[in-house]
């Protein structure tokens, strides 16, 4: 706990409550962040920066509103809070929008979530540096001639907060992330440039690979994109990478918020306990996943985090309603929006998959595209490489999917067992057949 910003967020409680305010929630936020990048084997970029922040909801006579400031002098604050009371007086009532019931906050796990690295504050310039050059270093050796252009990162960061509500929520939370890539630009043929990035985040820098792996795979996967073109329109089977899945998956996870439920923007409106995908999806949210990079005890509301499955077997289970969208849908609130999101690995490899598929597509990549939360129709370019039993034969690019998502999910027909360890949607390979690619 950070005693000085509990102080100071208790303070600004009560100096809202002396101006008039029925009720208030303060959170107070504290991040500092470092980021090197290193071009031509010399750093063309360094930034640290350290910010603190403060945000206040605001509910005086059955009016809200929320009010941010980054300014935490006292003096500055008190001027700050009156002024926010006084034009909450003037806004038009909702009477939907209260503190969440007391009993939600209840049975806030206690365990440690393994998000803040100890060793942290031992991690110096030279490390950072180092870790850049290394990236940039196995980027342009694995590259060879066929490099234009390789910009290596490396960001780290710390953060904390503390929330506090005038109804007895009193919370604080803490983490690290580490983030190490490198993007690069190739010659292919003609005036063709393709670029291709690989980038990993951990909490923790020790789960981090070696340097040298990072570059040298944003190095392979930008080789991969050389020669790629167009093939004909095919009805095949493809699959989805597992980092590359979140990408498409939003677009089914966006219609499972309470907002677009409320708002009739949601094609899943009325569709829990129904199915709506293949037996082979299981979606779960878990924030008390040990070191997750969506790890927390709470959510914004203060609601006490719980572990949700939101599909299971194709079967859609619950929705993301915060405490507002509850009161304004009449359901039981949930938690506003997705923490860690997990698919349950499968019992087989890419590779092997892939060969027993003979022809199909990896997909590796998604360019522009769209998804319409309201009726669930989705297009989206892809970026990939078509085999040949399990053989990669070509690269494609250029090409297209179009479907619904209440369709599409039907045909998922494996899941891999590799789900990707470097993000808060840790979803490994999905398998999907019959799918429409079209081309040429």
């Amino acid at each position: 706990m950070n005693k000085e910003l509990h102080d100071l967020a208790s303070w600004a409680m009560e100096t809202a409550k002396k101006a008039g305010a029925a009720a208030s929630r303060v959170s107070i936020n504290r991040d500092r962040s470092v980021e090197i990048s290193y071009r031509e084997r010399k750093p063309e970029n360094i930034k640290e920066a350290s910010k603190r922040g403060l945000s206040i909801d605001l509910y005086v006579n059955g009016r809200y509103s929320s009010q941010s400031t980054s300014d935490l002098r006292r003096e500055s604050l008190q001027k700050f809070i009156a002024d926010a009371v006084a034009v909450t007086k003037l806004l038009a009532e909702d009477p939907q929008r209260t503190l969440p019931d007391p009993r939600l906050y209840e049975g806030r796990s206690q365990t440690d979530l393994g998000v803040n690295d100890s060793s942290y504050q031992g991690y110096t310039p030279e490390d950072r540096h180092r870790t850049a050059r290394s990236v940039e270093d196995a980027c342009l050796q694995t590259g060879g001639d066929k490099v234009i252009s390789v910009t290596s990162s490396v960001q780290d960061g710390f953060s904390e907060s503390v929330m506090l509500s005038s109804n007895g929520f009193d919370g604080y939370q803490s983490g690290t992330y580490y983030s190490v890539g490198a993007s690069m630009t190739a010659q292919d043929a003609g005036d063709r440039r393709p670029n291709g990035y690989h980038f990993v985040t951990t909490v923790k820098r020790q789960d981090l690979p070696a340097a040298g792996a990072i570059g040298a795979e944003a190095a392979r996967q930008t080789l991969d994109l050389m020669g790629a073109r167009k093939i004909k329109t095919e009805t095949l089977p493809v699959i989805i990478r597992n980092q590359d899945v979140p990408r498409w998956m939003f677009g089914l996870v966006s219609a499972m918020y309470g907002s677009n439920v409320q708002q009739k923007r949601s094609f899943l409106a009325d569709k829990k306990g129904s199915k709506i995908a293949s037996e082979k999806l299981t979606l779960v949210d878990d924030p008390l996943f040990q070191g997750g990079l969506g790890s927390q005890l709470y959510d914004n509301d203060g609601l006490a985090s719980r572990k949700r499955t939101m599909i299971e077997k194709g079967v859609l289970r619950d929705f993301y309603v915060d405490w507002y969208y509850s009161r304004k849908l009449g359901w039981e609130p949930t938690t506003g929006s997705p923490s860690n999101l997990l698919i349950p690995a499968g019992s087989r490899s890419l590779a092997a998959i892939m060969k027993d598929l003979g022809r199909g597509i990896l997909i590796t990549g998604f360019i522009g595209g769209n998804s319409n939360s309201t009726t669930g129709d989705a297009s989206i370019g892809i970026l990939g490489k078509l085999f040949e039993k399990g053989v990669p034969v070509q690269s494609i690019a250029e090409m297209n999917i179009a479907d619904n998502h209440l369709k599409f999910w039907q045909k998922l027909v494996e899941v891999a067992d590799d789900p990707y360890p470097y993000s808060s949607w840790r979803t490994p390979s999905l398998v999907f057949q019959d799918v429409v690619v079209s081309g040429v």
